[in-house]
């Protein structure tokens, strides 16, 4: 691998260099194994394969190389693999826009990504890489699907989806754009009823919420946001008894469901979404008109528009009334956009004077607002301008006034059991999970429609149910499955007959939700994976991903990691030990306040007075996360072409601490490369000195006990373990990478102070360390200077080096001398001195002679080792 150059001739050129051991690595496969140990998994989350990497991309894999490396090094058996989440609508609008079949287009955007990944030198194995789009993985994904089902955790049911009326087929969200209209023919979107599958992830809500407390190696941020995304509530189901127009009891009711049942006297109205399906039975016909306007405004909006706080809420009321329960008050009916019928029961009551959303729209319609609790000894009359929200005691709420709120809320859930309106109840704003798609690309669901069986799955050993590849791509006309005839016309598996196969594929979360597993036994043709195999590998000990993904893609691997556990094919309850999240890498970016534009770097002439190269107006600058159309991205091929990957590993380590965002700049791009610029010039000059790398620890013994080590030895032998001990800490979870590199350079810069004035056998014990510790970071660099200072066998494969806390033992340290609390100097003193002494040199110094002018302190403050504080 080494050159036969002169040493004087060889610079540091990590293209050929990177290449050269790139190609080793493949052909001897010295990277990705040690099958020794105990087992490491260390994941990243897989890419979907849109054929480029981003910085994003880079930063997320590099973190996750370093932590195997280091794991390895450490005795660790580790699995790093890679796969691709292949699925998706990109590839199907590809298909249309470019008159390509999905798969072969995603099939060069993997080989194309493949060669990128492996061009930053990452220890992948890719020997269990897999592919969610191929037939041998999605198979699995089917098998699994149909777990669920025969568990009962698989259903159909109507639900809502986005219809585009000129194309006639459904859209995803990502289809739909802010102003409610199809991104392909421009119409405005519509709400439709569909048969759609369902994944009944509440049934799990309790564990997935509790188990959270077990997560201590995720971020507190991620577990409270599942947590709120779970929406955990304790409260009470409320029935209300619905009266017409006339004050006729219907017999109908509305049930609503509120963790505030303490302030039932106070509901003055009670709101149904427009989709109830009462709405249209209580409707009276003087309202029927404004009612049916309104429920067709709403329906053009989104559930992010209908809920979002900033919008006002809006509703008209149906003409009918409900009895309150608890006082007998007729109240009217109303109907509003910021009630959802998947919410709950899809019927809230109204109580203006405690909930301050009820209260704004009380007063938008002047409805009733009826104060029923208040801070104890306070005037009621004193909370008239806003909704009272906080702890009181219970008004104008017949036998309970007096009570405090929370005595209130029990007492009042058991009267309501006791006369039959009422029930204590636990709710969740967790919903079923919708995994029905109306798209080609996606995984087939593997059920068959009978009319005289019903829904049959289709039996294990006719798995997989393959997507058919001659498919003509319009983006209309509903799933381009649904029009193969051929294809959806089969015989029912259990009487024989005609009968069709469901023509939905599956949410891609499906295929993310258990790709983990498949690593741990990838060419099982028998099973996704054994227990043995993924009882053996999984949890996974770290999992490195972007804080976007920090609900669903986590939730849902939660949910079927507990599911599969009660199948019986795993055995552990989460799928992720550790997790870490990744900010975002951020590019500088130039905006004109004016027309809301962005200008390519490339554009503006002086990035100190940035203008626009056309209007002239000034330009804002900032950094924002790298994005196409703000045109602030860094192309990734392009630093590792002009720097190597190295560098680019480097830099994007260096930076900014792992979870933080990361701004780019070129500069420090340079300084990263400089720095591994000046380890080639070490280890050269080692080179030119004669050093090998062999037997380092027994020469440093050898030579220790034959004679004492000279100052520049000591101070190297005790940089070399100070950085030892740093970066071994910084390695460890919570990472710190940044910190580790910058103690590589004090390392650096520690022998170039000293490696001339210290004996063969101390230098190399300095190179050596210098040379394991950098691996992670620098494989490429790290391997190729290993060999050329003659280390056994391979970098990566040598054991993580070990702290000599005899070296990091002080003969003398620094003390700080303050003058009244002042910092003025420091002194080189004995590091055994006892406080006597430090005082005594404390005052016989020159720091103490000029600020104290000839005169004794009043008082002395010795911190043995640390200070003296000198007080006038």
């Amino acid at each position: 691998m080494s050159s036969d150059q002169p040493l004087s001739a060889q610079r540091y050129q990590p293209q050929e260099l990177e290449e050269r051991w790139q190609r080793h690595w493949q052909e001897q496969e010295d990277a990705p194994h040690n099958d020794q140990g105990p087992p490491f998994f260390a994941l990243s989350m897989f890419p979907y394969p849109s054929g480029n990497l981003h910085m994003g991309h880079v930063r997320n894999y590099v973190i996750t190389d370093v932590i195997a490396r280091a794991a390895r090094m450490r005795g660790h058996a580790v699995l790093q693999p890679m796969g691709w989440d292949a699925f998706g609508l990109p590839a199907e609008n590809a298909a249309i826009e470019r008159g390509v079949e999905p798969g072969p287009w995603t099939d060069q955007n993997i080989a194309s990504m493949r060669e990128q990944l492996k061009r930053l030198g990452l220890s992948i194995d890719w020997d269990r890489e897999v592919t969610t789009c191929h037939s041998d993985y999605y198979r699995w994904t089917q098998w699994l699907f149909l777990q669920f089902l025969e568990a009962g955790l698989a259903y159909q049911k109507d639900a809502t989806v986005n219809w585009d009326p000129i194309d006639q087929t459904v859209l995803a969200n990502e289809q739909v754009d802010a102003d409610g209209r199809s991104w392909r023919s421009g119409a405005l979107v519509e709400k439709r009823k569909l048969r759609q599958w369902f994944l009944r992830i509440t049934a799990y809500a309790d564990q997935l919420v509790d188990d959270l407390d077990t997560l201590t190696g995720w971020p507190e941020r991620v577990r409270t946001m599942q947590a709120n995304w779970i929406g955990r509530s304790t409260g009470a189901e409320l029935s209300f008894e619905v009266v017409d127009g006339g004050g006729t009891v219907t017999g109908e009711h509305i049930t609503v469901f509120t963790t505030r049942p303490d302030t039932i006297f106070g509901a003055s109205y009670v709101v149904l979404a427009p989709e109830h399906p009462l709405v249209p039975l209580l409707t009276t016909a003087e309202q029927q008109l404004a009612v049916e306007a309104f429920v067709d405004l709403v329906s053009l909006q989104s559930e992010q528009e209908r809920t979002a706080d900033d919008k006002p809420k809006r509703g008209v009321p149906i003409g009918a009334r409900v009895r309150n329960p608890a006082n007998g008050d007729l109240i009217p009916i109303w109907i509003a956009d910021y009630v959802l019928a998947e919410y709950g029961t899809g019927a809230v009551m109204g109580v203006p004077a405690h909930d301050q959303r009820d209260f704004v729209f009380a007063r938008q319609y002047e409805l009733a607002v009826t104060q029923v609790i208040v801070p104890e000894g306070s005037d009621e009359h004193a909370f008239e301008g806003s909704a009272f929200t906080g702890s009181g005691v219970l008004i104008h709420s017949g036998r309970f006034d007096g009570l405090n709120n929370s005595e209130a809320k029990a007492a009042i859930i058991a009267a309501a059991e006791a006369d039959g309106w009422g029930r204590g109840r636990v709710q969740y704003r967790l919903r079923d999970w919708l995994i029905s798609r109306q798209r080609y690309w996606g995984c087939p669901i593997p059920v068959i429609h009978c009319e005289d069986c019903g829904v049959v799955p289709v039996p294990s050993d006719q798995l997989p149910v393959e997507l058919p590849r001659t498919v003509a791509f319009s983006g209309k006309g509903g799933s381009p499955l649904a029009q193969l005839e051929g294809w959806v016309a089969v015989d029912c598996p259990c009487c024989g007959k005609p009968a069709r196969r469901e023509t939905d594929t599956m949410d891609t979360f499906m295929c993310s939700s258990w790709y983990f597993l498949r690593y741990a036994d990838p060419h099982n043709s028998e099973l996704p994976f054994t227990r043995e195999a993924a009882d053996h590998w999984l949890p996974v000990d770290q999992y490195v991903g972007g804080i976007e993904h920090a609900i669903l893609h986590l939730l849902y691997s939660r949910f079927f990691t507990k599911v599969l556990r009660d199948r019986g094919l795993l055995s552990f309850d989460e799928p992720f030990k550790r997790l870490l999240t990744q900010g975002m890498v951020q590019g500088i970016t130039y905006k004109n306040p004016a027309t809301g534009k962005y200008i390519p770097p490339g554009d503006v002439a002086e990035p100190s007075d940035p203008r626009d190269p056309i209007t002239g107006d000034r330009l804002e600058t900032f950094f924002e996360k790298m994005s196409k159309s703000k045109y602030n991205g860094v192309d990734p091929a392009q630093v590792i072409g002009r720097y190597g990957a190295d560098t680019a590993r480097m830099f994007i380590l260096f930076k900014a601490p792992p979870e933080k965002d990361l701004e780019w700049d070129d500069a420090d791009v340079e300084g990263q490369f400089r720095f591994l610029q000046r380890i080639w010039r070490q280890i050269n000059g080692a080179r030119e000195r004669g050093l090998s790398l062999n037997g380092s620890e027994a020469s440093v013994a050898a030579q220790q006990g034959s004679q004492p080590p000279n100052p520049d030895e000591i101070e190297l032998r005790r940089a070399v373990h100070t950085a030892i001990e740093a970066i071994s800490e910084d390695l460890q979870d919570p990472y710190q990478f940044n910190t580790a590199i910058a103690e590589l350079m004090k390392l650096s810069n520690a022998i170039s102070s000293h490696l001339e004035r210290c004996g063969d056998a101390v230098a190399v014990e300095a190179l050596t360390n210098l040379l394991v510790l950098l691996a992670p970071f620098a494989p490429h660099l790290a391997a190729e200077l290993w060999q050329q200072l003659g280390g056994a066998d391979a970098v990566h494969r040598q054991s993580w080096p070990q702290v000599d806390h005899s070296a990091l033992v002080r003969d003398t340290v620094q003390l700080v001398i303050q003058i009244k609390g002042k910092v003025r100097g420091s002194l080189e003193v004995p590091a055994d001195a006892d406080r006597q002494a430090l005082e005594q040199l404390a005052l016989g110094s020159e720091i103490a002679a000029k600020w104290l002018e000839g005169k004794a302190p009043s008082r002395v403050i010795v911190v043995p080792g640390k200070l003296v504080n000198l007080v006038p």
